[in-house]
């Protein structure tokens, strides 16, 4: 198993507000999974997300990260965790605008102290992988919505991470960039990588393999996609 959370509490605290967000959440994902995770506003799935990817912690249970604890560890060890084990990519991009494609992409890896030939050539590796080898040298507002997707999916996979996780990775985008995004996902999921990605859009989902529901904090389905959209 790459994930395995067992009985997560996450509890909000706003004066004598006591919110739980999350109750006893109960979740395995195996390697090679390509999982969508969906619910309404407020169902607790973008708040699981950020405990899958070691952005927020958790009041009880424990989670499991490619077998390891990661239930107790302290700031550092989790910013370490995010780097080695986790790929992200955000409905925002959240690319660095001065830096070049392909300066955007090293950057987890100058983060993990890689020596710079080796962080140039995994980074070109990766931006042929999305179909951007032709665009290392430009710079993010030289280029369209869907390639800047495809910057953060170069960027996210160049760690060789455990997991991908992906926040609305569509939500951003039209509909033949959208496509062009999910097929990217299908065939690394072919390749062997694990993936996770919220999404409120269930054409989006449908493209997955696997989708697990929330509602009111808990997980109310958990279902193998059985009309799945393959690219």
């Amino acid at each position: 198993m790459v994930i395995d959370v067992k009985g997560i509490v996450k509890k909000y605290v706003t004066g004598t507000i006591d919110f739980t967000a999350l109750k006893g959440i109960d979740l395995t994902i195996d390697k090679g999974e390509f999982t969508s995770i969906m619910g309404p506003s407020g169902s607790g799935k973008s708040t699981f997300m950020n405990i899958l990817g070691c952005l927020d912690r958790f009041d009880s249970g424990t989670f499991i990260l490619n077998g390891k604890n990661v239930s107790n560890l302290n700031d550092n060890e989790l910013a370490y965790i995010r780097n080695k084990e986790i790929g992200f990519v955000f409905q925002a991009f959240n690319l660095l605008p001065r830096m070049t494609i392909l300066e955007n992409v090293e950057l987890p890896m100058a983060y993990a102290g890689l020596p710079i030939k080796e962080r140039r050539e995994k980074a070109l590796i990766a931006l042929e992988k999305v179909g951007l080898s032709d665009r290392v040298k430009h710079r993010p507002n030289e280029i369209s919505g869907g390639q800047k997707q495809r910057v953060a999916i170069a960027r996210a996979i160049v760690n060789s991470p455990a997991v991908i996780m992906a926040d609305e990775p569509t939500g951003n985008l039209d509909t033949k960039s959208s496509v062009e995004i999910m097929k990217i996902f299908q065939q690394l999921n072919n390749e062997g990588a694990t993936v996770i990605m919220v999404t409120h859009e269930p054409e989006i989902a449908k493209h997955t393999k696997r989708v697990v529901r929330f509602r009111d904090g808990e997980i109310v389905s958990d279902e193998e996609v059985k009309d799945r959209i393959i690219l």
